[in-house]
């Protein structure tokens, strides 16, 4: 999502909006525990989660799992334990699950080529690396194809991926050497739904959703009505543990083996090389679909900081949301502050430093917009309309609302001919909907204040996914100059910029 996308967050509606997340079975939920009855210091995680806040921008979610108990857990406003959260490609490894499923079911076989089960799809000439291209090499990542033929793969678009895939050069031999790709993993997601008639999410629902509780999962599908598999899954940060502590007792789950042991043994192993850096967690080897970890540990994996990471050690599971650009960075907090705070045995009750962990993790929050709450500027714009030029967005124009004693700021943007009302919170998060862009409405919380005496600022945290948006509107004479940055995406548009006209009075 580039900064020109997340400038949509201007057209929000107003506050008070009600964004529920998925209705669960309660008795399905992980049992509760004290960490030090798990042996697990209170003391350590308290510092895991100061470290975190102080090394990471920014951790939206953890939860810490110890001999399947939660021992620790916490969300930062807006974010919510109710709320789903973009998994991007962690995703992967859910879809693995619905691979070894279909394997498990005589579905089909790793050692199946790619072609068989596209013959339609398929180039009228393939090559013969094309040809010997099988599952197994899908789920490695080691399909032969090169990382400049795979990047700006059309997940977008409404062409047939699976035969665009299938047009990709295959200049290397299959299974000769690791190039980490999304596609690969679309056509993962192909297959299962070629031979079993289901796309992956629902295929996973009654075999795996629905007996770990995880209520209300969605997963972006393809033109084609193909589960995108490799990213697109959003569910909760519990939901994310649970899956976790699934593969940690190797399928098993309530006296119920759900996943073939083997299969989870299979594919949490090293079964291709991926680099040789001893400090580094992306160069510890690659499983099916899930990354090997240092202390031998393995982890799925998505953009900007989400995480399932099992160390079976230390029979324990950590999960994380995050927005961050530096990945490696929540990892190393984990390795620095968590790993030290396991020992073998329960630990002796320390009440004291139990109540102060949960007085943490009960008030965290991401920063609001620091500033004051109102400015003269406030009076002298108050009801003039902002007309902007021609953008992507088609947002025409922008207005402040007369300022009310102690009442939050309010902006009304006209979006195709239509007037909607942002409502800023003051030193709070504000919750509503964006009311447009590509994906239709989608749940926001806003916070705002003059950071000078002609500029208003709005952070915009889109708390379903890792994105935020910064919008900085700076008042002179008859213009305001627009300016909005995201805190990271996957392209370097940087800031945008627009200057709108007040109309005459």
């Amino acid at each position: 999502m580039s900064s020109v996308r997340t400038l949509v967050a201007l057209s929000i509606l107003a506050s008070g909006v009600a964004v529920a997340g998925a209705a669960e079975d309660p008795s399905l939920k992980l049992p509760r525990s004290t960490p030090e009855e798990q042996g697990v210091s209170s003391a350590a995680l308290l510092g895991f989660v100061q470290a975190a806040e102080q090394r990471i921008d920014a951790l939206h979610s953890f939860m810490l799992v110890r001999h399947g108990h939660i021992v620790a857990e916490g969300w930062w406003s807006p974010y919510a334990a109710d709320e789903p959260h973009a998994l991007f490609s962690l995703s992967k490894s859910f879809t693995s699950a619905a691979v070894g499923l279909a394997v498990a079911d005589g579905k089909l076989s790793l050692e199946d080529t790619v072609l068989k089960f596209f013959p339609d799809e398929a180039p009228a000439n393939p090559s013969k690396n094309l040809g010997s291209m099988r599952v197994c090499d899908l789920l490695r990542m080691c399909t032969g194809q090169r990382d400049e033929d795979l990047k700006g793969f059309p997940f977008q678009s409404k062409m047939d991926l699976v035969r665009v895939f299938l047009e990709i050069p295959v200049p290397d031999k299959p299974g000769s050497h690791f190039v980490y790709n999304t596609a690969a993993t679309y056509m993962l997601s192909a297959i299962v739904q070629k031979v079993t008639g289901q796309t992956v999410l629902d295929y996973l629902r009654p075999r795996l959703f629905e007996p770990l509780g995880i209520s209300g999962p969605t997963w972006d599908a393809s033109a084609q009505g193909i589960s995108l598999g490799g990213f697109g899954l959003s569910i909760r940060t519990e939901d994310i543990a649970r899956f976790g502590q699934l593969y940690l007792q190797r399928g098993q789950w309530r006296g119920r083996q759900l996943i073939p042991a083997g299969w989870v043994d299979a594919a949490t192993s090293l079964q291709t090389s991926n680099g040789s850096d001893p400090s580094s967690d992306w160069d510890q080897g690659y499983g099916y679909q899930f990354w090997r970890c240092r202390h031998g540990f393995y982890r799925g994996d998505g953009a900007f900081g989400q995480y399932c990471v099992v160390m079976p050690e230390f029979d324990a599971v950590i999960a994380i949301t995050a927005g961050t650009k530096d990945l490696q960075s929540v990892l190393n907090v984990v390795w620095d502050r968590i790993l030290p705070a396991f020992e073998e045995t329960a630990l002796p009750a320390n009440p004291e430093s139990d109540r102060r962990l949960m007085e943490k993790l009960a008030s965290l929050s991401l920063a609001t917009q620091a500033g004051q709450p109102g400015s003269p500027m406030a009076e002298r714009i108050a009801g003039r309309r902002y007309v902007l030029p021609e953008n992507p967005q088609q947002i025409e124009s922008i207005q402040f609302e007369a300022p009310r004693e102690g009442a939050d700021v309010a902006i009304v943007v006209r979006n195709e001919g239509k007037d909607e009302r942002i409502v800023c919170g003051r030193g709070t998060w504000v919750k509503g909907l964006l009311s447009m862009g590509p994906e239709g409405p989608a749940p926001v919380a806003v916070s705002g204040a003059w950071t000078s005496e002609d500029t208003y600022t709005a952070v915009l945290w889109h708390y379903r996914t890792p994105f935020s948006t910064t919008l900085d509107m700076r008042f002179s004479g008859d213009e305001v100059i627009l300016e909005a940055e995201s805190n990271v995406g996957f392209d370097s548009a940087g800031r945008v910029r627009m200057v709108g006209k007040a109309q005459p009075k």
